[in-house]
């Protein structure tokens, strides 16, 4: 049976923060997760969504999510989407799951007119860089990912 493709419904909140979680572990990156069920839940489903996410059932039991944001290129003059995360729990991975999510995305992209979907990929986890090639996705180079965290944030605003 193939798996049931969904938008996360606000009641998905603890879910999607445990699938954060457990992806964060796998990243080696647990100790960088400070997200809450309140801060999902204000920026997944509040008055101004910063972000959507989708959850990837087998036989009614949730076992991979993804969660992208609006992005917008000026080059291209047409909107793209940014993927943050894509994660399937590892009893269900090489089933065709992240496959899934990301062509069920790529759908949503024809329909919002996107000249682009977008993420980053650690350098290390050389199983999702070849899944992404095997999407057909191409590494861009020459770009480094910049950041300000939300300290640089503060530091920089003008008070």
């Amino acid at each position: 049976m193939p798996p049931r493709i969904r938008r996360a419904e606000r009641s998905d909140v603890p879910l999607v923060l445990g699938l954060i979680r457990e992806l964060a572990g796998y990243e080696r990156l647990a100790d960088h997760v400070v997200a809450t069920e309140e801060l999902l839940d204000r920026h997944l489903f509040g008055d101004r969504p910063a972000a959507e996410a989708l959850i990837a059932e087998v036989d009614g039991e949730a076992v991979a999510f993804a969660l992208f944001f609006a992005t917008f290129s000026t080059f291209v003059g047409r909107p793209g989407i940014w993927l943050e995360d894509v994660y399937v729990r590892p009893e269900h991975r090489r089933a065709g799951l992240g496959r899934a999510l990301v062509e069920h995305l790529a759908r949503i992209a024809v329909q919002r007119d996107c000249g682009r979907i977008e993420w980053a990929a650690l350098d290390w986890n050389a199983p999702a860089l070849d899944f992404y090639a095997g999407l057909g996705a191409e590494p861009v180079e020459g770009w480094t990912i910049h950041r300000l965290d939300a300290e640089g944030i503060r530091r920089l605003a003008p008070t």
